[in-house]
């Protein structure tokens, strides 16, 4: 566990689309991710759109469509994996991670990463933003992102392109 040492960050990002793309396993999870998402989002400035995807295993065909669609200049991956007795937890996880980092570095659309891959549901109900949460995995997801999203926007603005992401 982290313990609480993320940056606190205080973006403005007026301007800027996000696209949340949530899996749908262990709602309660979801429900807190989503809603330090949003609100992460409305605090930024920055306007929000929600799909949902049925497990963290369809995370980066999801998040490959969204930045396709040329609409979204930061994209915030939500899902949680637990543990279990298989070693399908290994697959899942690493199938997941290397999707959103490939979806990341073609389309250079920056992506919050808020994937749990935890060992126990009490460990993923700790990071989920709930009101009893100590951590809030949905919103630090949010700021990473928006964060590249305002760096990308800075730098190529200085450098005299159009466009900061790749699939436009």
């Amino acid at each position: 566990m982290s313990g609480g040492s993320a940056p606190h960050l205080d973006l403005n990002a007026e301007g800027l689309r996000t696209c949340i793309i949530a899996a749908q396993w262990h709602e309660v999870v979801m429900n807190g991710l989503i809603g330090g998402a949003t609100l992460a989002c409305e605090q930024a400035g920055s306007t929000y759109e929600l799909i949902q995807v049925p497990g963290a295993f369809e995370l980066p065909l999801g998040a490959q469509l969204a930045a396709r669609s040329g609409r979204f200049d930061a994209l915030i991956a939500l899902g949680v994996v637990i543990r279990g007795g298989t070693p399908h937890f290994e697959y899942v996880c690493s199938a997941a991670t290397q999707g959103l980092l490939r979806v990341g570095l073609d389309s250079q659309i920056p992506i919050g990463f808020g994937l749990l891959t935890v060992d126990s549901e009490q460990e993923a109900l700790d990071r989920a933003g709930l009101a009893d949460s100590p951590q809030d995995k949905g919103s630090e997801a949010v700021g990473a992102a928006l964060s590249m999203a305002l760096l990308a926007r800075d730098t190529f603005a200085l450098t005299g392109s159009s466009t900061a992401t790749g699939f436009r």
